[in-house]
């Protein structure tokens, strides 16, 4: 998955999969996240929020299943 480098004190870059509803984020310590069933809409709004961090924090961790892929 392609993913989009961001200037974050929590995340690195992250990318979406359409096909699967799958959100991709690397973290600023290397660890890369799944996070599944998400909206496009939502990671429309992730991209366009004034901090991509507190956006995540807010509204998809601990809201969407996720797995640790490395």
């Amino acid at each position: 998955m392609e993913r989009e480098y961001v200037e974050s004190t929590m995340i690195r870059s992250y990318g979406f999969d359409s096909s699967t509803s799958i959100l991709e984020v690397e973290f600023n310590n290397g660890a890369i996240w799944h996070y599944f069933d998400i909206p496009e809409s939502v990671f429309y709004e992730m991209k366009s929020a004034g901090s991509c961090g507190k956006f995540f924090n807010a509204n998809i961790k601990g809201h969407y299943a996720e797995g640790q892929v490395g």
